[in-house]
């Protein structure tokens, strides 16, 4: 009986370690069907023979995006999302345009690893791991790459007077993002502003100030 226990514990470990990620392809390829009513994790396949090179291709990502906003940065994605060629293969790229002291404010990324390279300009950058809270920080110049672990509180920052440019890899079709500030005080609807004060050690009078804002987000 105890081997029979042992047989199941190891099974399930197994099982949990095989759906930690992405999910594999079992073909060449699986072009996302997006216009499938049938709901999985990621997306159906369409027929093989009915896909086509603009499945896998983008346009743009040379095209500056918008920092006019309170943060001064913008994120372009591009994931499964824009390419339904990357469907099953775990990978997915995004385009980060900051302004002179431009913000990508804290945030995770919950399904994906982030790996960056500073293209123009020069981007101060960090994450934080969990228990113990250690900051590791960095300031990137041009050429210079910086990873992200995947789940982990990371941001960054143009402290210059010119525009930065960064492109950045995850390890995920469709990494996701929670940007900290947006979810916490931002939520809806709102998280208790009894448990927000207590939390943060805070009057409830800044709290609901604090919700009242508009938390923007600057992924496309």
């Amino acid at each position: 009986m105890a081997a029979h226990f042992l047989f199941l514990a190891l099974l399930a470990l197994a099982s949990s370690h095989a759906i930690a990620s992405d999910p594999s392809q079992l073909q060449d390829f699986c072009v996302a069907d997006r216009k499938s009513d049938v709901f999985v994790n990621g997306f159906v396949c369409k027929d093989p023979k009915m896909a086509k090179p603009e499945d896998f291709f983008f346009s743009g990502l040379d095209k500056p995006g918008d920092t006019g906003n309170k943060l001064g940065s913008n994120v372009t994605q591009v994931n499964v999302n824009q390419i339904p060629g990357l469907n099953t293969l775990g990978i997915s790229l995004a385009r980060l345009d900051f302004a002179p002291y431009g913000l990508n404010p804290p945030h995770i990324h919950p399904r994906g690893t982030e790996i960056l390279v500073v293209l123009e300009g020069t981007l101060y950058v960090g994450f934080v791991t969990s228990n113990p809270n250690q900051l590791f920080t960095k300031v990137l110049n041009k050429g210079d790459v910086f990873v992200f672990p995947q789940g982990l509180i990371h941001f960054q920052f143009n402290y210059g007077k010119t525009n930065a440019v960064a492109i950045a890899g995850l390890s995920s079709q469709n990494p996701g993002v929670i940007t900290i500030a947006n979810a916490v005080f931002g939520a809806k609807p709102p998280i208790s502003d009894y448990v927000l004060a207590k939390a943060f050690q805070l009057d409830k009078k800044t709290v609901d100030w604090l919700q009242a804002q508009f938390w923007m987000d600057n992924n496309n």
